[in-house]
């Protein structure tokens, strides 16, 4: 292999140390290489995208080769960086850590990866196209492909005939709060604060738009993590959460936590703030020796706010993750939790013993055969909901490597029309049906468009709005009671929301993910009076890509909900609903729009005009002016235009307007500053591409693979602090190069 430096353009600092023969000499003493073969030899570009923990802007790594950089693309120091290194390489893919000793995570140098023409220029395939980002996946900014046009085209004008006295199929009347989400357990410290005392803001303002729509948020702290969790009473260094790092196991590679209660007493606090339910859960990774003190606890500090318990997260899995033998089926899950039941009777700190929810399945066991056993009959009285869990596609592949991960750019094509919801729910209808006879609500407890993180391109695109409202709608017209959507670290690409990764209060400014936006929709959608009814309206003669569904209460129908999948901008495919109401003097609907350019948009979405801004920019505050529209009714008859691609939410009345939306949410802010002075700022655009997920920091959780040490970057932080040492480091290098 012949690797080698011709030319390194740089300006400003100490720019003029990086010479050819320092990175030549650094090639061929300290820096390993990993080649792949390829014939020929091809010229390719790598640039620097972080030195020093320094990391680089977007913009600056996007630049012509023939470009000289200035010292003010750098981040916070006035160091002047190669802009381009013009390599030969007779390789397909190189991957070159530039590494001095003392500090081992913060200084990379990444190849261009993709596949290659003979014309040596790079292109990527959808597999790959997110090879040349680096940083974390929660802001991988790779565009999906929208799906071309569908042939034929639905049609563009068709009529829906609302009747008063509600429609044959509607729904049980459903809670307020339908939409709400699941919380991994390690990253309870970067979603919710630090502890009781340092709740994040931006949290609480999200929960609050949610509630002044929906009247309130559920919100469970489970998954893998809180089944194998530890309850103790002192954590060092004030921290609620510690991971036990020698415990790592399942396909997420998740380590075990330690939490105490102060972590509880934060949620409480939240709660008083916001009104926000909680789930919790009773670890049921061991069996039998179970731990009574996280329901005591639970119980006494949240109150009323606690609304269930959940006994055992995916134990249809427990075989497969090595928890169970073998032979685990569906009657010894249910002798386990009657011996749970037993042991709640006898512990008299328990003070409610009928907040228990099962059996949580991920899939592999169908519900029917926990039913079968007659576990809801037998304890009818200890359970408060039935649940199940769902991803839709396993994407473990992606992160365990055992096979091949799914294409994202292919699943697309299933995932952004009517019939994924629809295909996702059927094999829960006769649950939810069986769950009415027996008086109890039916959750979907944990849900997302893939396990482990779901899909680049998807998950974080406008077409993920558009899917996740129209999943939430058809599991509430399918006679759920609730869906929680499940929340990760900065290695996932399906977060609602994710905090930045750093601890920096510069850089607090949260990214707010498409799914967020569907649960906006759908609180507005389903509203806050715990009587809305639902249907699947098979508008448009069934159309897979304009659904549209009904809201009634008290028999009256008051919203509407359109869809629009296809992506065109030519506006050929947006379509007019001509809805009718019984009303003749009806003279305007009003309508709230959300709106993208294409499903495969990663910004500017915008509900009703406002919008949380992209990579970095919220507060979970909406921002800018709201606009509704206002639409004329003739003979009570009114056309509402759905551009492709859209969602549309028709408000019939101003009452069912005012209903789902009570003006100005509730908002909070901060009362402790800690950025008084020397504090770096740093432009959203630089810290989207920045290397964050691959921080030093051991007390920050995360649920990706292999990062038992943290998910957030304190990094920056560290490397400013240590910036004189490097400096002196740097010069050393330089003239022991030059002159040897």
């Amino acid at each position: 292999m012949a690797l080698k430096i011709t030319r390194v353009e740089s300006r400003g600092g100490l720019a003029g140390c990086f010479t050819p023969s320092l990175f030549n000499n650094l090639l061929r003493r300290i820096i390993p290489c990993r080649a792949a073969q390829a014939t020929g030899s091809l010229a390719i570009n790598l640039r620097l995208t972080s030195i020093f923990g320094i990391n680089l802007r977007q913009d600056l790594c996007e630049v012509p080769c023939n470009t000289i950089l200035s010292s003010e693309a750098l981040l916070a120091r006035p160091l002047g960086v190669l802009g381009c290194i013009d390599m030969h390489l007779q390789l397909i893919h190189a991957l070159i850590p530039l590494i001095f000793w003392p500090v081992h995570a913060n200084v990379t140098v990444y190849g261009t990866l993709g596949t290659f023409g003979l014309s040596g220029t790079a292109t990527a395939t959808h597999s790959d196209a997110a090879a040349n980002y680096t940083g974390a996946a929660a802001y991988n900014p790779t565009a999906l492909k929208a799906p071309p046009i569908p042939d034929p085209k639905p049609a563009t004008s068709f009529n829906i005939q609302l009747n008063n006295g509600g429609l044959q199929g509607l729904s049980i009347a459903l809670p307020s709060g339908f939409f709400g989400f699941s919380v991994e357990m390690p990253v309870l410290n970067q979603v919710l604060g630090r502890n009781s005392s340092l709740i994040h803001i931006p949290f609480l303002n999200l929960m609050a738009n949610l509630v002044d729509r929906g009247g309130s948020v559920k919100v469970r702290v489970g998954g893998n993590t809180q089944d194998t969790a530890v309850l103790v009473d002192d954590i060092p260094n004030g921290a609620d959460l510690r991971e036990d790092e020698g415990n790592i196991s399942g396909p997420t590679h998740t380590p075990t936590l330690n939490y105490n209660i102060d972590l509880i007493y934060m949620m409480a606090n939240i709660s008083n703030f916001v009104n926000v339910k909680w789930y919790f859960g009773i670890p049921f990774h061991h069996g039998q020796n179970f731990n009574l003190k996280v329901a005591e606890v639970a119980q006494g500090m949240l109150g009323n706010n606690l609304i269930g318990l959940q006994v055992g997260n995916q134990p249809d899995l427990y075989v497969h993750r090595g928890h169970r033998p073998a032979s685990y089926g569906p009657s010894d899950y249910v002798a386990e939790f009657g011996q749970l039941v037993s042991m709640m009777g006898n512990d008299t700190n328990i003070r409610n013993r009928s907040m228990l929810i099962g059996p949580n399945l991920a899939g592999e066991w169908m519900p029917e055969q926990v039913w079968a056993t007659g576990f809801v009959e037998t304890y009818a009285s200890s359970l408060t909901a039935l649940a199940v869990e769902k991803y839709p596609i396993d994407n473990c592949a992606a992160q365990t490597e055992l096979e091949q991960p799914a294409d994202a750019q292919e699943m697309a094509f299933k995932f952004l029309t009517h019939k994924s919801g629809q295909s996702i729910v059927e094999p829960y209808l006769d649950s939810t049906q069986y769950a009415q006879t027996m008086l109890k609500p039916l959750l979907m407890f944990e849900t997302n468009i893939a396990s482990c993180g779901g899909f680049a391109h998807i998950r974080d695109s406008f077409g993920a709005a558009l899917w996740g409202a129209d999943y939430a709608l058809q599991m509430a017209y399918s006679n759920f009671s609730g869906a929680l959507f499940h929340v990760g670290g900065q290695a996932d690409f399906y977060n609602p929301f994710t905090p930045p990764p750093t601890n920096q209060s510069s850089f607090r400014q949260w990214t707010i993910g498409p799914i967020y936006y569907s649960a906006l929709v759908v609180a507005e959608t389903i509203g806050s009076s715990n009587k809305s009814q639902i249907v699947d309206l098979n508008a448009n003669d069934s159309n897979e890509f304009t659904p549209a569904y009904a809201v009634y209460e008290d028999g009256t129908p008051t919203r509407l909900a359109l869809f629009n999948f296809v992506t065109d901008p030519s506006g050929a495919s947006d379509y007019t609903a001509i809805i009718s109401v019984e009303d003749p003097a009806q003279e305007q609907v009003k309508v709230k729009y959300l709106l993208a350019e294409s499903v495969g948009s990663k910004e500017n979405y915008r509900w009703a005009n406002q919008t949380f801004g992209g990579h970095f920019a919220s507060d979970g505050r909406l921002m800018g002016q709201q606009d509704i529209q206002t639409v004329a009714c003739n003979s009570g008859s009114c056309p509402v235009k759905v551009p492709a691609p859209s969602f549309a939410l028709v408000f019939l009345s101003d009452k069912a307007l005012s209903d789902s939306d009570n003006g100005v949410s509730q908002t909070f802010s901060t009362s402790i500053q800690t950025k008084t002075e020397n504090t770096a700022t740093v432009n959203p655009a630089v810290l989207a591409t920045s290397n964050g997920h691959k921080g030093i920091s051991k007390h920050r959780g995360t649920t990706s693979k292999g990062n038992s040490h943290g998910n957030a970057a304190s990094g920056l932080s560290q490397a400013s602090q240590a910036w004189s040492r490097w400096q002196v480091w740097l010069l050393v290098a330089c003239w022991l190069v030059e002159f040897s």
